[in-house]
């Protein structure tokens, strides 16, 4: 592997996003829980180590600690938040708690010159960054110094430059912190002096010495799902192997318009993957009558997914391993490092093993990327734009945008109204610069007037958002020329639908569930 930034989690919500902002310097990082820092520190041997934030406060008994032999190893260190009040109290500083806290926007004031903000941030000047902090650092330790301020946070950035030690009492990782990529930057180029030489060219070389190391000469089975992901490990794996992979598309009727035929023709006829198609639709629908709780809807179809694959895998016959499209969120998240909520919310994930009776072992090429990443190590397998730039689809599919009971029409509704409203982004030259768009059907009819009659149908809702991390996130402020006329043909060219609105709810920091 490349030299490598150690990323040290403790129980930030926003921790991936240090990994994405290192990885975009072209320098490979990996995130793993204080728990286990010891053991990847003498694995990876990185050549930097960064601390995250969390929720925790480090004058409680029992609080997360960095390893102490970080310290000794003569590398940059970058505290964040928790990160830097860890340090502090690490290294022989003191924290306290009761003092004003400071979450949200805020300023800080540049005291002195340091390599960390050099070409970024001006002596005398202030900035703007995010807070998020109830504890805060009041004496430092012993060869600090104070580089930056806050009205409430005495210490908001501090170095001790001798030992390359640094550390920031705010957010540099969240884009609420405009230049908080050109800080990690300097952190990562000019103080630890990588030279940013990961690129998905190497990876994907890389990633297929590894897959033809693990499976030899033996057969692999991929469970396709229609999205990117899945479709990107499939074509990453048939280059490693070729005929030793089978995919299997189970079509559980609930994926966008035309998608299936659009997933089938590809893998047939453009790469010739061997390619079994299970169209489940009518079992997936029938099993989901009357379900109406979300998580209840995920985990059937999830149940739903393992059974029909595991019996089409059966027919094929003679699997040794099983392929998954899973990424490096996905991994983060089911560890559940602090046994906060992404249990739950990555529930329908199979990330960490495999039912008993399915006797195969996991080929997951993708487990060390970001959703980004996935889609530039599929433009360097050449798979097509139009596919690898789609927006994001929850495995789930139109499920969990069809609140309350699902039913055909409403599903048929859904999709069409899905398919012109993503038809009017495109023809705005919008599709590219919004991160995420789509329409949700909701559980609730209105009274309408529509021509000379009146009408009793479904309410449409919109949504669009930008974003450049998927963990925050803000609504596209639509023209309300585009509004009008999307809304128009929709309901004229849907029936059922009888009133549109358009959702412009955010996705602050700290927010993790977003669907």
């Amino acid at each position: 592997m490349q030299d490598t930034v150690l990323i040290i989690d403790f129980g930030s919500q926003v921790t991936q996003l240090i990994a994405r902002r290192v990885r975009e310097e072209g320098v490979y990082s990996e995130v793993v829980p204080f728990q286990k820092s010891s053991e990847a520190f003498a694995r990876l041997k990185p050549k930097a180590v960064i601390l995250s934030g969390g929720p925790a406060s480090v004058i409680e008994g029992e609080s997360p600690r960095a390893p102490q032999e970080i310290f000794e190893a003569g590398i940059p260190v970058l505290g964040i938040c928790y990160g830097e009040q860890a340090m502090a109290e690490q290294l022989g500083g003191k924290v306290e708690s009761g003092h004003h806290r400071e979450f949200g926007r805020a300023e800080v004031e540049v005291k002195q010159s340091s390599p960390l903000f050099e070409g970024v941030w001006q002596p005398g000047q202030k900035y703007l960054v995010w807070m998020s902090h109830g504890d805060r650092v009041t004496v430092l330790p012993q060869g600090f110094q104070a580089i930056a301020t806050s009205d409430n946070a005495p210490f908001a950035a501090i170095a001790d430059e001798t030992r390359n030690y640094y550390a920031v009492q705010f957010h540099p990782e969240v884009v609420h912190t405009p230049d908080g990529a050109k800080l990690l930057r300097n952190f990562v180029r000019r103080i630890a002096g990588l030279e940013g030489t990961w690129t998905m060219g190497a990876f994907k070389e890389e990633a297929m010495a590894r897959i033809r190391a693990q499976v030899g000469t033996g057969r692999v089975i991929c469970g396709l799902s229609g999205g990117v992901d899945s479709a990107v490990a499939a074509v990453l794996i048939h280059e490693a192997i070729g005929d030793q992979l089978t995919c299997v598309f189970v079509d559980h009727g609930l994926m966008r318009l035309g998608e299936a035929e659009q997933v089938v023709s590809l893998f047939r006829n453009t790469y010739n993957i061997p390619l079994v198609h299970a169209d489940a639709s009518d079992l997936f629908l029938s099993e989901l009558d009357g379900v109406t709780d979300p998580e209840a809807k995920r985990k059937t179809i999830g149940r739903l997914f393992i059974d029909v694959f595991e019996a089409e895998a059966k027919k094929v016959g003679g699997a040794d391993f099983l392929a998954q499209g899973t990424l490096y969120p996905d991994v983060i998240e089911s560890v559940s490092f602090t046994g906060g909520p992404s249990v739950t919310i990555k529930s329908h994930h199979n990330v960490g093993g495999l039912p008993a009776r399915m006797n195969m072992k996991l080929v997951e090429p993708l487990r060390d990327l970001f959703k980004d990443e996935v889609r530039a190590l599929g433009r360097e397998l050449g798979l097509p734009e139009s596919f690898v730039g789609r927006h994001p689809f929850p495995g789930p599919g139109l499920a969990i945008r069809c609140p309350g009971e699902i039913t055909r029409e409403k599903l048929d509704i859904l999709r069409k109204a899905d398919a012109i409203y993503l038809e009017e982004i495109r023809a705005a030259g919008l599709y590219d610069v919004i991160w995420q768009a789509f329409a949700v059907l909701l559980p609730v009819r209105t009274v309408g007037v529509m021509g000379d009659g009146r009408t009793y149908d479904h309410v449409l809702a919109l949504r669009a958002v930008t974003s450049v991390d998927g963990m925050t996130a803000d609504f596209y402020p639509f023209d309300m020329s585009f509004l009008g006329r999307t809304a128009t043909r929709l309901i004229n060219e849907v029936r059922g639908i009888n009133r549109v609105v358009y959702d412009v709810t955010s996705k602050p920091p700290g927010t993790i569930e977003w669907e």
